[in-house]
């Protein structure tokens, strides 16, 4: 095992769910776990997110941040060629990274990862120059993040993700998808969601069990057909772990795929909109350490 630094700065960002209300307990619990910090900031502004970090990255040995998926994704090619070690704190709505590295979704089992867990070389996933930690989604996941209500998300968390969800399925069409290795292979199906997984979990959830986080490669996941009702049910047999729940999914995996659709999508990536296909999709093995738990430090 190798030890996490003793030394860290915290960013936290405030516009996240529960950041604003949060600051102020994770500054506190970090300092009584033995953590020193070096300085703490709570971010109001976007904008500021990346430049805090970046300036703290230069500062400490491990830096802090808290936030929702989006937050964590957006800054993460900043760590990458670096010796600074990322932790977090899931402090947004599906906390999808956290699941995906095994630390439970609470702010004491984050500072307890962070005080007493390991260093962890992992993969990030990159869609287009574009670098994520977890997992971008092609379907009704990207509807949902562009048009649900921001006071929706912030006060209902999870609940209004899944009531939007029912609004939005009204509205959603399947699509034709193409995938395309570098040997010149094409495999073609009929879809109603895709994940794009450099993580095993999607929507807070483990939907990509097949995938590690430091695997070298990256993985493209088919919800297959074209009924929407396929899709809930696809959704609901993984949820509840059913036998059967494979049967709904078709997976490709790579070093670097091309990813079209017809008609051509948005993709959200860890919850924000960031690319539309076509992409072409890689992975940059071991690119940056961050703070995990222990093997046997939760069971979850």
């Amino acid at each position: 095992m190798t030890p996490l630094p003793k030394q860290a700065i915290l960013v936290v960002n405030s516009m996240s769910r529960s950041g604003a209300e949060a600051f102020d307990e994770v500054r506190d619990k970090l300092a009584a776990a033995g953590v020193e910090l070096l300085a703490a900031h709570a971010i109001t502004d976007p904008d500021q997110m990346e430049p805090t970090i970046c300036d703290a990255i230069a500062q400490a040995p491990m830096v802090i941040v808290g936030g929702g998926d989006g937050s964590l994704s957006t800054n993460v090619s900043s760590f990458m060629g670096k010796d600074t070690v990322f932790a977090i704190v899931p402090l947004g709505t599906a906390n999808s990274f956290a699941g995906t590295l095994g630390i439970p979704k609470d702010i004491d089992s984050a500072v307890a990862v962070i005080a007493n867990g390991e260093r962890k070389r992992i993969d990030l996933g990159c869609i287009d120059g574009h670098f994520f930690v977890n997992a971008a989604a092609i379907g009704l996941s990207p509807m949902i993040a562009e048009t649900v209500p921001p006071k929706l998300k912030r006060y209902l968390g999870m609940v209004g993700y899944l009531l939007w969800a029912a609004r939005c399925a009204f509205k959603f069409r399947p699509f034709r998808v193409t995938v395309e290795y570098d040997d010149g292979r094409h495999k073609k199906v009929w879809a109603t969601e895709v994940r794009i997984a450099n993580g095993t979990h999607h929507g807070g959830v483990e939907m990509v069990e097949s995938q590690e986080i430091d695997s070298g490669v990256i993985v493209i996941q088919a919800v297959t057909g074209k009924s929407v009702w396929g899709l809930g049910w696809s959704w609901f047999a993984t949820v509840t772990k059913l036998r059967g729940r494979h049967g709904t999914t078709r997976e490709f995996r790579g070093r670097k795929m091309r990813l079209g659709t017809q008609p051509r999508l948005d993709i959200s990536i860890d919850g924000e909109i960031a690319a539309r296909t076509p992409v072409t999709i890689s992975v940059a093995k071991g690119a940056i350490e961050v703070a995990a738990p222990r093997d046997g430090q939760f069971q979850i």
